[in-house]
Formats: C-alpha cells, sequence, structure tokens
C-alpha cells in the first residue's frame, strides 16, 4: 500500500521521537516536539548540515519531506496534559508538533467501582491486576496529518510498536487546536 509522502515523513519522524523517549525508560515526563521541514530549515541555517550524523543530512537536502525534530524545554507549568496543551502556540516558523505521554490504561470494568474521590480513584487504577502503562507518541502537522505511536510497558520494543493516523484521536484533537 503506498502511503503519502507527506504522511510518510510524519510517520518517520513520530516514530523516531517515539525511540528516542523510550532510550530514557518508563515513568517521564510528557515531552513536547515541535517538527520543522528540513530543506527549508537547512537553506535558512547551513551551518545546522554540519551537526546532524551524515545519512541524516543527505536525506534531508535530497528529499523534500524530511522532517526535523527540536524538543521544547522550558515548557509552561500544568497540572495536566490538557492544560499544559491550552498554553502551547506555535510560530509560523514551526510545521507541526509531537506530544509524548504515558498513561494507564484498564479494561472498562475496571472502571464501574471506582471510588468518588478523584486521588482514590488514581490510586485503585494504578493498582489494578489489569493495567497496562502505554506511551503515546502523537505528531500534527499544520496541513492536517496525524500519526500515532503507542507503545506498552508489557511489550517494550520498537518493533511492538503500533502506529497509525488516528490511534489516539483525542490527542491529536488536542494537538491540532495548538495550531488553531
Amino acid at each position: 500500500m503506498d502511503i503519502d509522502p507527506k504522511l510518510a515523513a510524519l510517520r518517520d519522524a513520530v516514530t523516531e521521537i517515539e525511540k528516542f523517549v523510550a532510550t530514557d525508560g518508563w515513568d517521564a515526563p510528557i515531552r513536547v516536539f515541535a517538527i520543522i521541514r528540513a530543506v527549508p530549515a537547512l537553506e535558512a541555517t547551513p551551518e545546522l548540515a554540519a551537526e546532524l550524523p551524515a545519512d541524516v543530512a543527505v536525506n534531508a537536502i535530497t528529499d523534500p519531506h524530511t522532517l526535523f525534530s527540536v524538543e521544547q524545554e522550558g515548557l509552561p507549568q500544568a497540572n495536566t496534559l490538557e492544560e499544559l496543551l491550552a498554553q502551547l502556540a506555535w510560530p509560523d516558523e514551526v510545521d507541526g508538533a509531537a506530544i509524548v505521554a504515558e498513561r494507564i490504561i484498564v479494561p472498562p470494568s475496571a472502571e464501574k467501582d471506582l471510588p468518588k474521590d478523584p486521588q482514590r480513584a488514581l490510586i485503585a487504577l494504578s493498582e489494578h491486576p489489569e493495567r497496562e502503562d502505554v506511551r503515546m507518541a502523537v505528531g500534527f502537522m499544520r496541513e492536517g496529518q496525524s500519526w500515532c505511536c503507542v507503545r506498552t510497558r508489557s511489550n517494550d520494543s520498537d518493533e511492538m510498536v503500533a502506529g497509525s493516523p488516528d490511534a489516539v484521536p483525542g490527542l491529536v484533537a488536542a494537538l491540532r487546536a495548538t495550531f488553531e
């Protein structure tokens, strides 16, 4: 199946971001990345090519769809992922963004007898025997493309990372909103 080259470039960028974050292990904070098109970035800052691995520099020059990701540091203070996303906005030079976050998922049956208190409910979910830790890396481009990678702690290998344009629709929508 042929994939649109722009979507393929985003898929590759988000996959690389997820692999990069995975090297730091689990129980990590939320991480945010700006995504920029390589060719315009290299045209504006030619010395950037000297900082790249040789294979990346060659690909960036020969493939107009190649994307670079730049981790954002000094993120605004936020208590939740939603609060953080609500504070993000991107300058025109940024073509897209990616966010990486970890979450706990449980079967629907685990939610029926939760305590009313949010803190106690969170403790109950985190101690549930069927809980699964997941890492979600979601990328979105201004032009509308999205890609999601999902890794589970129980299948923690690069080969077991699942990906699709819409695996985490709520996070795609929230990331899209940072460009509006």
